[in-house]
């Protein structure tokens, strides 16, 4: 049995939810012959409620992470973890990471590490559905030809509550008063955070170089008048679709506002969650849907990147140049 030192940055929501796994899951961890070691847990107020144990190591003191083996980054932003992470990443480390933003937008510098397997990231896109892993491995040997995909849970709730005839405002303040929306809802509103997630996609099965200013971006917050009316009337919902297809001029992504059949599989009972739709040569159409959000779920995606770090297998690598 050997001790591996961790060091987690973040406790919010999902950083709780990664203590709290990691002792659920220890027997998981023995079994690799691995004791897990947590170094630090870097966190920005020391005074913020959070549902852990007593002891664990919580600092705003950054110092520990030099000394880890692996590190666990779920405290979102881009610049801060970007530089947290740098020198670990140098060094040959692995990271595990559900920062969507981080890696949509800084894919420049963090692209040769998740070449080289060090980058592990099931958790940016669909929470704990796991998709990337799928794209990334099995799917290789399809040349897939069209994706779409529900990749942000708040714009479902909000156009859901807009259909039933609710004004926009009135909405939206609904799902940020349950937890839905963030105080400052406009990444998911604009569809930015949509676009995040679906370059991400892109990158493991249309161009390993794909970039955030590639997509197109229509978000929920000006939809025309009446544009509900039409779509009920003819028996169509409402939903905001990431979509990449190709065409004469290569790969095209676009996040709007779409009308869809009601018969459609994003339209289904339990919308709320994520839903991905692709349809490849070799693998034929294939179906992905998942609970959207929450604290666990998205752990269960980042203890399961763990797990497969601690055990030496490669990261999410993108799309090989030139495949």
């Amino acid at each position: 049995m050997r001790t591996l030192r961790l060091g987690l940055l973040g406790c919010g929501t999902v950083g709780s939810g990664v203590v709290q796994l990691i002792h659920q899951r220890a027997e998981r961890f023995r079994a690799l012959g691995i004791q897990i070691e947590l170094m630090g847990v870097l966190v920005r107020d020391l005074q913020r409620p959070r549902a852990v144990q007593p002891d664990l190591p919580l600092t705003t003191d950054a110092s520990f992470v030099p000394d880890c083996e692996v590190l666990v980054e779920v405290m979102g932003g881009v610049e801060r973890p970007l530089a947290l992470c740098r020198d670990h990443l140098l060094a040959g480390k692995p990271l595990v990471s559900a920062n969507k933003a981080m890696l949509a937008e800084r894919w420049s510098e963090l692209r040769p590490y998740a070449e080289r397997g060090q980058l592990h990231y099931e958790a940016s896109v669909m929470a704990g559905t796991p998709v990337l892993g799928p794209l990334s491995t099995t799917l290789r040997a399809s040349r897939v030809t069209h994706l779409e995909a529900l990749l942000n849970a708040t714009c479902t709730f909000i156009l859901g509550r807009m259909e039933a005839g609710e004004d926009y405002l009135i909405a939206l303040r609904e799902a940020q008063h349950l937890g839905y929306a963030e105080e400052d809802p406009t990444l998911d509103v604009s569809g930015v955070d949509a676009a995040q997630k679906l370059v991400i996609l892109a990158r493991l099965v249309a161009d390993p170089a794909f970039g955030l200013g590639q997509v197109q971006c229509e978000g929920i917050d000006a939809l025309p008048a009446g544009f509900f009316a039409e779509a009920h009337k003819a028996g169509e919902r409402v939903r905001l679709v990431a979509e990449l297809t190709q065409d004469v001029c290569g790969w095209q992504a676009r996040v709007s506002p779409r009308r869809l059949p009601a018969t459609h599989p994003f339209c289904a009972p339990g919308a709320g969650r994520n839903a991905l739709r692709l349809q490849g040569e070799g693998c034929g159409e294939l179906y992905f849907a998942g609970a959207s959000a929450g604290g666990l779920v998205t752990a269960s995606a980042v203890v399961g990147d763990l797990l497969s770090a601690v055990s030496g297998v490669p990261g999410h690598r993108p799309l090989p140049t030139g495949a």
